[in-house]
């Protein structure tokens, strides 16, 4: 089965009736569709620590409290080609055990199979910072990953 993995990009996205979400080892990120002319006057965006709303013209798309916390100050949102918001999220925990099942706690949660995806994105991209001279571009991910995979750090001491 072909997964919506693109390892160079690191987007394993999580479809939602307004858009998708998806998330690297620090950041999440959430694409919301807005309807063609948008302007960003028209867009009303709260980001804070454990809650987020998005409303564009005064209808409410998008509201509740996240899955996990984030950095306040680093939470940016763009209105591109006046029909896409592109809201990125600092994650406060960056570690590869930190992958979200949901973007908010109880709801656009991410179906098994993409969970599975993201969380082995997650754990390569972990061994891609820790082996930096290394090329994993054609690695699979199989076995004990979950929670970040197997921490190798206690075997070079």
């Amino acid at each position: 089965m072909s997964a919506p993995f693109e390892e160079r990009s690191g987007v394993v996205p999580c479809g939602t009736p307004w858009g998708r979400w998806y998330q690297t080892l620090e950041e999440v990120f959430i694409e919301v569709r807005v309807p063609p002319g948008t302007r960003a006057k028209d867009v009303r965006c709260s980001l804070r620590s454990r809650h987020i709303s998005l409303a564009v013209g005064g209808q409410e798309l998008l509201q509740g409290k996240l899955f996990d916390s984030t950095v306040t100050d680093e939470g940016t949102w763009t209105l591109e080609d006046r029909q896409l918001i592109r809201i990125v999220l600092m994650k406060t925990n960056r570690d590869a055990g930190n992958c979200w099942t949901s973007l908010l706690e109880n709801e656009y949660a991410a179906d098994p199979w993409v969970q599975d995806q993201m969380q082995r994105k997650l754990t390569l991209e972990r061994f891609q910072r820790e082996n930096p001279g290394f090329d994993f571009s054609g690695a699979e991910i199989s076995g004990n990953y979950s929670k970040g995979g197997p921490d190798f750090s206690s075997l070079g001491k």
